[in-house]
C-alpha cells in the first residue's frame, strides 16, 4: 500500500511553485520599499509561549494545537501563527537596542489541527508583518496601507474592513454590558459560546455558527465603550487612511482570534472564498512585549495565508507583474504641514515602485539625516514648510553629498512623477 501525505498537509508541485514564487517575491519589494526586515524564527516553541500570547480560551490554544512532550519531558508546540515567535526573538535578543522602531516581517508554514477545507490546511503558510516601538497611529496606517498594496500589486484587489478593540482601560464596560446581553440569550448559544460569554464576552462575536450570529445583531457595539484615547486613536487611523486614499469601512462586530490585540483591528476581505473572504487580517497589541517579559513597547502586525492568495490567483488566471525597480530615498520632513504632505508623498512614491521611508516620531533634522544615513539611502528628500510653500525640494545625494534644489509645480499629484525623473538622471 503506497503511503499518502497526512490530512490536511499538501504538496507544492513544481507547476505551482511559480505562482508562489511571484506573490512571495511582489511581498518582499514592498516589504522593501517600506523598510522592513526580514526575520526567521523556528518552528518548534515552548508551549508556554502560544498559551500566554493567544490565551488559554481560544479555539487554538484548545483544540488546534500540535502539542507534544519530548524527550526531555518539556511540552513543544508547532508554530500556529508567526506573531509570538516573533517576539519571542525580539526579547530574547535585543532587537530593542538596534532602533526605537523595528520593523520585521516572515515567510513561512504555521501549524494547527483544524477541520481542512477550502483555502485552509493543518500545515499553511503565511507571511506575517511585525512592526515594534512606535505609538503612531500613521504606523497603524501604513501597515494596512502596505497590505492592501501587496494585495493590488498581484492583482487580487480586496476591502479594508476596520475595527478598535480599545484598551484595558474602557474594556470593562464592554465587557459588562456585553455579559448581560449574553445572559438573557444564553439559552439561544452554542456550548463555548455560553462558556465565553462569562469568561472573554468579546470572542463571542467570532462565532462561526449562523445561528449564534443571528442572536448577536443587536449586541452590544465596543465603539460606544471605547475611552477618549483609544476614540482619538480610531478617529486618527481612519484620517491617515482617507490620506493616502485607501478605501475602507468599520465593521464594529469585527473582533480577532487571538487574545492579545488591542485599538486598531483590520480585515482584508474578497468575495472569492465564500463565507472564508478574510484573506488578511491583524492589528495592534500594545502590551505583547511587556507580557511575554520584555520592555514596555507597543506593537502592531498582519498575516497572509499564502494558499488563499495562490488559489485566488489560478482561478483569476492572472499574468505575472515584472518586478519592480527598487530605489533607496529617505524623506526628511521640517513642520506640522510638511509631515503631513511628506506622509502623503511617501505612499505615492512607493507606488512608484520606490522604497522610500520618513520619520514618525517628530524628531529634528539632525537625526533624521542620522536615520537616512544608517539605513543607507541612496537620497534623501528634504520637504519643510517653506519649501512646502515655494514648491521645491532639496534633493541630496547621500553618496556624493551633492545636493540640488529641485522645483515642481503648483499640482501635487504631479510631485512624485517630477521627484522620480530627477532621482533617475542621477
Amino acid at each position: 500500500m503506497s503511503i499518502k501525505a497526512l490530512k490536511g498537509f499538501k504538496d507544492i508541485l513544481p507547476d505551482e511553485v511559480g505562482l508562489w514564487q511571484f506573490i512571495e517575491k511582489t511581498a518582499r519589494d514592498i516589504f522593501q520599499r517600506y523598510g522592513f526586515e526580514e526575520i526567521k524564527v523556528p518552528i518548534l516553541e515552548k508551549t508556554e509561549l502560544f498559551v500566554r500570547t493567544i490565551g488559554e480560551s481560544t479555539d487554538i490554544v484548545e483544540k488546534e494545537m500540535y502539542t507534544f512532550v519530548d524527550r526531555n519531558g518539556a511540552s513543544i508546540t508547532m508554530r500556529p501563527e508567526g506573531t509570538a515567535p516573533v517576539i519571542r526573538s525580539y526579547i530574547e535578543n535585543g532587537l530593542y537596542v538596534r532602533g526605537s522602531v523595528q520593523r520585521l516581517y516572515t515567510v513561512g508554514p504555521m501549524f494547527r489541527h483544524e477541520r481542512p477545507q477550502k483555502g485552509r490546511l493543518r500545515q499553511f503558510h503565511q507571511m506575517s508583518v511585525e512592526v515594534l516601538g512606535s505609538n503612531s497611529t500613521r504606523i497603524d496606517t501604513e501597515v494596512m496601507a502596505m497590505a492592501w498594496h501587496i494585495l493590488q500589486e498581484i492583482g487580487l484587489p480586496a476591502s479594508l474592513e476596520i475595527n478598535s478593540l480599545g484598551c484595558p482601560e474602557c474594556r470593562p464596560s464592554f465587557k459588562e454590558a456585553m455579559q448581560g446581553f449574553l445572559q438573557k440569550r444564553s439559552k439561544h448559544l452554542c456550548e463555548d459560546c455560553q462558556r465565553r460569554s462569562s469568561t472573554n464576552p468579546l470572542r463571542v462575536l467570532d462565532c462561526k455558527s449562523e445561528h449564534c450570529q443571528a442572536q448577536y445583531v443587536s449586541a452590544p457595539s465596543i465603539l460606544d465603550h471605547l475611552c477618549s484615547a483609544c476614540s482619538q486613536h480610531f478617529r486618527e487611523v481612519r484620517q491617515n487612511l482617507s490620506l493616502l486614499g485607501v478605501p475602507f469601512a468599520v465593521n464594529a462586530k469585527m473582533v480577532r482570534g487571538l487574545d492579545y490585540y488591542t485599538r486598531t483591528t483590520f480585515e482584508l476581505i474578497t468575495t472569492e472564498l465564500g463565507a472564508q473572504g478574510a484573506i488578511g487580517a491583524g492589528g495592534r497589541y500594545d502590551g505583547l512585549v511587556r507580557q511575554l517579559g520584555g520592555p514596555e513597547v507597543p506593537g502592531i502586525g498582519f498575516a497572509m495565508g499564502m494558499e488563499r492568495l495562490v488559489m485566488l490567483l489560478s482561478q483569476k488566471q492572472n499574468e505575472r507583474l515584472e518586478t519592480l525597480p527598487l530605489l533607496d530615498l529617505f524623506l526628511v520632513t521640517l513642520g506640522e504641514a510638511a509631515s503631513e504632505k511628506g506622509f502623503i508623498l511617501l505612499q505615492m512614491l512607493r507606488s512608484q515602485g520606490l522604497r522610500v521611508m520618513m520619520d514618525h516620531e517628530g524628531r529634528s533634522m539632525k537625526n533624521q539625516l542620522k536615520q537616512a544615513d544608517k539605513q543607507n539611502a541612496r537620497f534623501t528628500l528634504i520637504l519643510g514648510d517653506n519649501e512646502l510653500a515655494n514648491c521645491e525640494v532639496l534633493l541630496k545625494d547621500m553618496h556624493s553629498g551633492e545636493q540640488q534644489l529641485v522645483e515642481l509645480t503648483p499640482v501635487f499629484e504631479d510631485w512624485a512623477a517630477v521627484i522620480m525623473t530627477k532621482i533617475r538622471q542621477q
